[in-house]
């Protein structure tokens, strides 16, 4: 079997064409692997004179002339070719032609390169769905043994799509500066600058801690339990730019995979609290909080960290499924009662505080999110555990309404409240307070 560089193909007598095929102009240059290893990169075509005369001096024989009415019905498949609708050997003729004629070779060349414009800048994956249906033909025909619960679904998806991204960059866009951004009630808005490596040490860095929850090794065990300590060690170990893809990799297969032996229906299953570091990242206050809410919470920043990788390589990335963006919004949603009563202790609540008994019903704001991964949301405002009456669901003293995925950026602390809201009546300083509560949720 003869080999070629991707993004040529073979002429019958085994010569390389000088031309790319335009089904393969699509196709993304050698990539490297999760281990550092890359394929052999594709040779940019030369000029067609200059390949016209290599293959003269180095055969000892001039151009084959093809034949006058053969030269003009391929020159008219040119444009055909070009946009990739030719039939199979209508193509392979006209590539075949194009090792011989170079006035065709180069205007292949413009043809091609302008039908590159004509198609809308699109994702380098396949439609996210896609995965979803042809998993649901393969379990349709035979059950899995070990099926991934509803709640570790958006993990599974998540990483499979920022997994698909890593493929696509290239090696020197591992070095790409990556802006990390957060609010801190007592610092403001802060970032940090790192590289897409750095990024993806992060994931694996806080991912460890999950991972050692669910029995599985922590690569970091001994930087402790302090989410940003774990991540300064990471990032304090030199590595190769890609060192990190395949550990990463490893670690979350091995969670799904975790999460499929533990099986249990979305808040069944628990973890201790203290095991995953920072206590008031998740919703709750008791000393154990649902094992389903840890894995939403790795699926919420694997998305954003993905999205932040993305937008430093100019590519393109959508969000979440609807129904996996459901479950991350309705997880940013009941973490944010307990941000609320916190900023409110520091004194940073603008709106008057009323005290209410524990348990019994207080102030509601409704918050409506909107988007095939909205809902509608009723979020208590004097106290993290205070019933939600559908009295006073219905007598809220104010009404915001956001998109599903500006939520979540907000929730990331990537956009401020001030861009957040896109619409909202009742009382504006806790409208204020709220999105103010929501920002606060980020962390590095």
């Amino acid at each position: 079997m003869t080999s070629v560089p991707r993004g040529e193909s073979l002429a019958r007598d085994g010569r390389s064409t000088r031309v790319p095929s335009p089904r393969d102009r699509d196709s993304p240059p050698g990539r490297p692997g999760p281990d550092g290893s890359r394929p052999v990169p594709p040779r940019r075509p030369e000029t067609s004179e200059a390949m016209a005369d290599e293959r003269h001096e180095r055969h000892g024989r001039g151009r084959r002339e093809p034949h006058p009415a053969d030269h003009q019905e391929l020159m008219s498949l040119l444009g055909a070719w070009a946009l990739a609708a030719c039939a199979p050997d209508e193509a392979e003729r006209v590539e075949s032609h194009l090792n011989d004629c170079g006035g065709c070779a180069e205007e292949a060349l413009r043809l091609r390169d302008a039908a590159t414009l004509l198609e809308p800048q699109g994702n380098l994956d396949l439609d996210p769905r896609l995965r979803g249906r042809v998993l649901d033909g393969c379990l349709a025909r035979r059950p899995a043994s070990l099926p991934v619960p509803s709640w570790a679904a958006p993990l599974d998806s998540e990483a499979a799509r920022l997994d698909a991204l890593l493929n696509d960059i290239t090696e020197d866009e591992w070095r790409t500066p990556v802006e990390l951004r957060w609010f801190d009630d007592e610092a403001g808005w802060l970032d940090r600058t790192t590289t897409v490596s750095g990024v993806l040490d992060h994931l694996l860095a806080v991912d460890g801690l999950l991972a050692r929850a669910m029995g599985l090794p922590d690569l970091l065990r001994e930087a402790g339990d302090d989410p940003v300590d774990r991540t300064l060690a990471r990032w304090a170990d030199p590595r190769p730019a890609v060192g990190t893809w395949r550990p990463w990799r490893e670690q979350t297969q091995a969670l799904v995979r975790a999460a499929a032996g533990a099986g249990g229906r979305t808040g069944e299953r628990t973890v201790e609290r203290a095991v995953l570091g920072d206590l008031d990242r998740l919703p709750g206050a008791g000393r154990e909080l649902p094992l389903s809410d840890a894995y939403l919470d790795r699926a919420f920043a694997c998305w954003v960290h993905a999205d932040d990788i993305a937008r430093a390589v100019e590519y393109p990335y959508g969000p979440p499924l609807g129904p996996q963006l459901r479950r991350l919004v309705d997880l940013a949603a009941r973490r944010l009662p307990g941000s609320i009563a916190r900023r409110r202790r520091a004194g940073l609540a603008v709106s008057r505080p009323r005290l209410t008994t524990a348990g019994t019903p207080g102030r509601t704001l409704h918050l409506e999110v909107e988007g095939p991964g909205g809902g509608d949301f009723y979020i208590p405002l004097d106290s993290p555990v205070a019933a939600v009456s559908r009295t006073a669901a219905r007598g809220a003293v104010a009404h915001v309404a956001v998109d599903d995925v500006v939520f979540c950026q907000l929730a990331a602390g990537r956009i401020t409240p001030d861009e957040a809201a896109s619409a909202g009546e009742g009382d504006e300083l806790v409208i204020h307070d709220v999105l103010s509560a929501a920002a606060a949720l980020s962390r590095l």
